[in-house]
This record gives C-alpha cells, structure tokens and sequence, in this order.
C-alpha cells in the first residue's frame, strides 16, 4: 500500500524571505504613505496577497522586490478607494492649468503637503515622482486612461503647488 504524497505548500518560498523583506516593504508603504498604522495594514495585506499568489498555478518568482510591486498595488487601491469614498462625500471643482514642475522641494514640507491631498493626487503624485513610473503604468494603476492620468497629474500639481505655497507662506 502506498502512502499518499503531501505537496509542500507554494507559500512557504515567503516564510524563508518574511524576515529580509518585512522591513523593506514596510519602509517603502510608510515612506510613500506617511501613516504607521495605515503602512502596517498595507503590509500585512501585501503579505497575505503574496501567499493568495504563490497558490496559484503559475506563479511568479518570489522575491523582495516583487513583494514591493504587490505592496504599490495595495497602495493604489487603498488610494482608489479613498479617492472613491472622498468623491461620495463631496464633489470638488479644480482648475486646470499647466505648471512647471522644476521648483526645489522642502521634502518634509512637501510630505506633509501631499498628505493633505485627495487620494485620487496622492496617488498619481507619488506614483508618478516619487516612485518615478511613466505615466502610462501610471494610468495602468490607477485604472485610468492615459489622457485621463495626463489631466489628473496637472491637476494635482496645480493643487500641489497652491497648497505647498499656502502653507510656506503661513509657516514664513
């Protein structure tokens, strides 16, 4: 009689990277997101979607940088559905203007700027500057059209600079 065969679980690859890559995935949320508790959740379900993947039937390698990719996913969508809850509550007209992007930044001026963004700028800021993706991955993020992206990145800078220039004139 022959004894059945267990089949070694896909997601075990993580549990031998979890102690290397923790610490990275977690700085990359925190650092993009600013919020401790929201970069822990992040995390977490950057993991847990990291497992749900390995399970599957073709699987990508496992690796820290792919685990940073799923964690800008989890980003975005955390950044759609807040843009998509902040759109319930409140309808906001923005202008539309072009405006040169070559200032030098105070950074901890600027993070705490972005932080007072919508969600649907935060996100497209960052991806765009920050993480520094070409706007077409950017529009892939953010589920938008190119041209669509193109528009909101003027926007949020518009937005960016009023609020960035608002506040450096309260602090001076």
């Amino acid at each position: 009689m022959t004894e059945p065969r267990v089949h070694r679980d896909p997601a075990f690859a993580l549990l031998s990277l979890y102690e290397t890559a923790l610490p990275e995935v977690y700085g990359y949320l925190l650092s993009r997101c600013g919020d401790r508790t929201l970069a822990e959740e992040l995390t977490s379900e950057t993991f847990l979607g990291a497992v749900r993947a390995c399970r599957k039937e073709f699987a990508p390698p496992v690796s820290t940088g792919w685990l940073i990719g799923v964690a800008r996913h989890k980003l975005a969508d955390h950044w759609r559905r807040k843009a998509r809850e902040e759109r319930g509550l409140r309808l906001v007209h923005e202008e539309d203007y072009t405006d040169p992007w070559d200032e030098r930044l105070d950074a901890l001026l600027a993070r705490e700027v972005l932080a007072s963004l919508g969600a649907h700028h935060q996100a497209a800021l960052t991806l765009r500057y920050v993480d520094g993706l070409p706007v077409p991955e950017v529009a892939g993020h953010l589920e938008r059209t190119v041209h669509a992206t193109e528009a909101l990145l003027v926007r949020a800078r518009a937005a960016f600079r009023r609020a960035y220039q608002e506040k450096e004139g309260r602090d001076a």
